[in-house]
């Protein structure tokens, strides 16, 4: 790609984010950018079209009553609480307070693909720690630290959690750097880190509205920390764009909030179909790592993974794959509803009926 003679020489290396496709020459089984397979709550939808006759009115850039709502349901206080506009600007703020030249950051070489871009788009040190061979985060590679540490629990693109005590080994182990738990997948497993917070005052965690709430589109996100890391990240927030979260969006994640059974509902359907899928997988020769989180990573020992992805997508299912050479025999794979589930086992089953 080339850029104008006008783009900035410090940024000329930068490798952006590659968000998953969106294309639209068919119609696809969409099992590769981790959405919900469910629509939003009915109250979420609501509010949100009520809120909408008052669009020519500037959003509250406090979001008070949304953040009120969030620390409720949180068990903290407002002042310990930060909403954003997606999970992805809550982490970009959390780079930009907590990371410089004294404390560079640290994170896993297999992990969120925005976490260097991040570090390079604001020109900070960075170092990408590696998995071990069976994908998983050694804690230990993090203590000690004393820098910017972000995990993601579970991790993406393997789904694989650590527990809660691991996930306190390492904040505890960095008394002297934030470290960022990004909770993306959390509400499909794995263990919050949240109530943490309350004894640590580097931890900071990160959830969105993208995943178990099915608001992907409406770009929600959310952060918990003690009440000095907050007004850091807001003191970003209102150096940058104090109204990011519009009044409809707003409004949604309060109605998602006051519709808590919706959410666990869907989350159960998930990890029901979850099960299934892996367990189908498995029988058809399929190595499947564990997964915590709405989607999982699977190879098969006779499929390559690049030859999966594009004839899945051919035939109109789309799955993620990675060029990384540790990931490229692997797809990761949304876990939609059983009907989606069920056509994409029996696509594999056809289409590589001569290999299973």
């Amino acid at each position: 790609m080339f850029m104008s003679r006008f783009f900035t020489e410090k940024l000329n290396n930068l490798e952006p984010y590659t968000p998953g496709e969106q294309p639209r020459d068919m119609q696809y089984i969409k099992l590769n950018t981790n959405e919900s397979p469910f629509p939003p709550s009915e109250k979420a939808i609501r509010y949100a079209a009520e809120e909408a006759e008052r669009l020519r009115l500037y959003p509250d850039p406090e979001c008070k009553g949304l953040t009120e709502k969030l620390a409720a349901y949180y068990d903290v206080a407002p002042e310990n609480v930060v909403v954003n506009n997606g999970s992805d600007e809550t982490l970009y703020f959390a780079f930009m307070a907590f990371c410089d030249e004294k404390r560079p950051a640290y994170f896993p070489n297999i992990s969120y693909g925005f976490y260097p871009v991040f570090a390079q788009v604001n020109r900070l040190p960075y170092t990408e720690l590696p998995l071990r061979d069976d994908f998983t985060v050694d804690p230990e590679d993090y203590i000690g630290k004393n820098a910017f540490v972000v995990i993601a629990n579970p991790n993406a693109p393997t789904g694989i959690a650590l527990t809660l005590a691991q996930i306190e080994r390492i904040v505890a182990g960095n008394p002297d750097g934030v470290v960022v738990v990004d909770e993306a997948y959390v509400d499909f497993g794995a263990e919050s880190a949240v109530a943490l917070t309350k004894q640590y005052d580097n931890l900071l965690v990160v959830q969105t509205y993208s995943k178990s709430r099915s608001l992907a589109g409406a770009r929600l996100g959310f952060g918990i920390g003690d009440a000095a890391l907050i007004r850091d990240l807001n003191t970003i927030k209102f150096s940058t764009n104090p109204y990011n979260i519009n009044r409809m969006t707003m409004a949604a994640g309060v109605g998602a909030l006051e519709d808590d059974d919706h959410m666990k509902a869907n989350c159960r359907a998930i990890m029901e179909n979850r099960a299934w899928t892996v367990a189908e997988l498995q029988k058809i020769g399929f190595t499947v790592l564990d997964s915590a989180a709405n989607f999982i990573f699977a190879r098969h020992p006779r499929i390559d993974g690049k030859e999966l992805y594009l004839t899945l997508k051919a035939n109109g299912i789309l799955v993620r794959h990675f060029n990384k050479e540790a990931l490229c025999q692997y797809n990761r794979i949304t876990i939609g509803t059983r009907e989606q589930m069920e056509t994409l086992i029996a696509a594999i089953r056809r289409l590589w009926e001569d290999q299973l």
